[in-house]
């Protein structure tokens, strides 16, 4: 068959799509098997930075998945129906999200087979198991709310239409699937970065701020992709059908969200210069002026942050698909590198106590070629499920007859299938 045909290419590309993640999840697999065999001495971690490429990829995942809580919140508590199919999409990449968290905690934590030992033995005085709790809890939920979209689909209901049924039937907890997400969202969210502001010992993150970006970062960047997510399948296949006036309104809001965000950026970051403290100034020196330095000026706070607020609050430069998307994936990215520059520069900066006082000494740290291919495995995993997800589960589909229920308004229609209009 000729590939001059488009039809003949975009099943190659497709082919080729599915084939390349499934090679690089394979790869994951045996990168990941040892692991699992050999124990962390495969890997770079140290006992300076136990915290490296896996909890990058583990706060990072859980970060650009908070669209789930945050959408599923204005839709079934403050009633703003006509975001609902975004809502959809966004659930769905929370339960990938999530579950690429866990397969990276899976590798990270050494002993794999004690994973339980945390819903068992309970330690309310640590922050990670509080973190752990509702990350556990939460992800049940995310389960639960997956479950209609999977028997919505007409495969599922050609095989069973009891199950179908059952499954679909599940969304009238919505509301209060809704108020539980948020609750635990809103507590685990928080607590990650809780987890590192607590830590007295490690100067450059011991500040109460820290959780408080954690948690707005998280939202922008989880909406951010959700919107990334409805934007891209449908630029690429006709199949794919999307109300761009409801993405471009929520990307109008992510615009001055980013504005909030950069103020509580500047402020965490410049008010570590008030006084000295060993660890902490040198902190900022490595993230402003060392190795970090183009990670913080040029990933996150110009692409990540700036650019993005030029494009979403100019409505002219908004209503172009293209340059929306590029500003959507640069938060995504900013929000990824916000979250390593963060776990990275309170460890490689270490401080020895000496009888004449305290001495700040440098660490370094690369992931082993064994971490990178378990975490592409792990990205690829992500990928390849969201992949099928549109695909065969159309969870982006924005049309009335898919996203409308029974209990839906009649006038919710028109909201839901306009075309993209200007401010």
């Amino acid at each position: 068959m000729s590939l001059k045909h488009p039809q003949s290419l975009r099943s190659f590309l497709t082919f080729g799509w599915f084939t390349g993640l499934v090679l690089v999840i394979l790869a994951g697999l045996v990168a990941g098997g040892i692991v699992l065999k050999r124990g962390l001495v495969v890997t770079n971690l140290t006992d300076l930075i136990p915290w490296g490429l896996w909890i990058t990829l583990d706060l990072s995942s859980i970060a650009v998945s908070a669209g789930a809580f945050s959408l599923c919140t204005v839709v079934y508590l403050f009633g703003l129906k006509q975001y609902e199919p975004v809502a959809r999409t966004a659930t769905f990449i929370g339960f990938i999200g999530y579950s690429m968290a866990m397969l990276c905690l899976l590798m990270d934590i050494g002993r794999p087979d004690r994973f339980w030992h945390g819903f068992v033995f309970w330690n309310p005085h640590s922050v990670l198991w509080e973190v752990t709790m509702c990350v556990g809890l939460y992800f049940n939920v995310l389960i639960i709310e997956t479950l209609p979209i999977i028997g919505e689909t007409k495969w599922v209901q050609g095989i069973s239409p009891w199950l179908a049924q059952r499954f679909t039937g599940l969304h009238r907890y919505a509301p209060v699937l809704a108020i539980l997400g948020l609750a635990f969202s809103l507590l685990h969210q928080s607590s990650l970065g809780a987890t590192y502001g607590v830590l007295q010992a490690r100067p450059a993150w011991y500040r109460p701020d820290i959780s408080v970006l954690f948690i707005y970062s998280a939202v922008i960047g989880g909406i951010s992709l959700t919107i990334l997510a409805s934007m891209l399948p449908a630029h690429l296949s006709s199949r794919v059908h999307v109300d761009d006036h409801l993405l471009e309104r929520l990307s109008h809001f992510i615009g001055w969200a980013l504005l909030g965000y950069l103020y509580f950026r500047f402020w965490d970051t410049f008010s570590i210069t008030y006084t000295y403290q060993p660890g902490r100034t040198e902190a900022l020196r490595v993230l402003t002026k060392g190795t970090l330095a183009f990670n913080f000026w040029i990933l996150e706070i110009l692409l990540g942050v700036i650019f993005p607020i030029f494009v979403l609050m100019k409505s002219s430069l908004r209503q172009d698909r293209i340059l929306r998307m590029v500003a959507l994936a640069m938060i995504v990215c900013g929000v990824v590198v916000y979250r390593w520059d963060t776990n990275l520069v309170g460890q490689i900066i270490v401080l020895t106590y000496l009888p004449q006082g305290i001495v700040a000494r440098y660490a370094q740290y690369s992931p082993s070629l064994i971490e990178i291919i378990s975490g592409a495995g792990v990205l690829a995993y992500g990928l390849l499920a969201y992949t099928i997800g549109v695909r065969y589960l159309d969870v982006v589909d924005h049309r009335a007859h898919d996203i409308i229920h029974k209990n839906s308004s009649v006038t919710d229609v028109p909201r839901l299938v306009s075309q993209p209009e200007g401010d």
